[in-house]
C-alpha cells in the first residue's frame, strides 16, 4: 500500500463512491436534477466531508439542485453511517464546484490568443 495515500483520502474516495450510488439509486427527489459528484475532501480527523458537485441547467435549476442537496443531507449521512465502517460518520457539506466552468473560461481565453490577429489596415 502506498504510504502517501492518507486515510482521509481513502475515506474521501469511499464517500464519493457511496454518495454517487445513493444519489442515483436511492434518492427520489426530482429537484436534484442532473448532479455529478466531482470530488470529496475529508478533514484529517474524519469529522467533516466537503462533497463537491456540478449540475446542469439554468441558474434557477442550479439553485433548486443546491436546495435539494441541503434537504437530503441528513438522509445521506444516516445511510452512509449504515454503509461504511467508521467510528463516526462525517458531517456532510455539499459545495458547488465551479472548476469546470473556470477551466472552460481559461480554454476560451487560450483559444482566442491562438487566433491570428486581424490584418492591419493602413490608410494612405
Amino acid at each position: 500500500m502506498n504510504k502517501n495515500y492518507k486515510r482521509s483520502d481513502r475515506v474521501a474516495d469511499l464517500l464519493q463512491k457511496e454518495i454517487c450510488e445513493m444519489l442515483f439509486k436511492e434518492v427520489k427527489d426530482p429537484h436534484i436534477g442532473f448532479i455529478t459528484i466531482t470530488g470529496v475532501e475529508v478533514s484529517r480527523d474524519l469529522k467533516i466531508a466537503k462533497v463537491f458537485y456540478t449540475t446542469l441547467g439554468n441558474p434557477d435549476q442550479m439553485a433548486e439542485s443546491s436546495r435539494a442537496l441541503q434537504r437530503i443531507t441528513p438522509f445521506i449521512k444516516k445511510h452512509l453511517g449504515k454503509r461504511i465502517r467508521l467510528r463516526s460518520t462525517p458531517d456532510i457539506f455539499f459545495r458547488y464546484d465551479n472548476s469546470i466552468e473556470y477551466g472552460a473560461k481559461i480554454d476560451t481565453i487560450l483559444d482566442r490568443l491562438k487566433e491570428p490577429p486581424p490584418p492591419a489596415v493602413f490608410e494612405e
